[in-house]
Parts: structure tokens; sequence; C-alpha cells
């Protein structure tokens, strides 16, 4: 069986604990601290669902603070 390859993604400004902690029950998905800040570790399609969720919480949080 072949084992699927891992990618990293950066985590962009504005992800907050709870947008996190959410993202680690959805997705299949680990978290490595690296000189250069937080990484999510994951296969591609974890990972560009993650970054689907993460933006929409982000646009979501966005609109509760504008008004």
């Amino acid at each position: 069986m072949e084992e699927e390859q891992e990618f990293e993604m950066g985590l962009p400004n504005g992800v907050g604990e709870a947008m996190l902690a959410h993202a680690f029950e959805k997705f299949d998905i680990k978290l490595e601290q690296t000189e250069f800040g937080p990484k999510l570790i994951g296969s591609y399609e974890e990972l560009e669902k993650t970054k689907e969720f993460l933006a929409n919480a982000i646009a979501e949080r966005l609109k509760e603070l504008e008004g």
C-alpha cells in the first residue's frame, strides 16, 4: 500500500484557537511548530479543505466584527 505524501501549509494571520480546534476536529491534519512559525501538515486534499474552512471562518468573524 502506498503511503500518502504529506504537504505543509503556513497558517494565515487571523486564525484563532477556536478555528484551529475545529479544523483539527474536521480534517486529518497536524500542527508543527517551525522557526518560521506554525504550519499545518497533511495530504494535499485535506489541506485544501482546511484552507477553505479557515478562509470561510475568518470571513464570518470579520462580518461579525463589522456590524
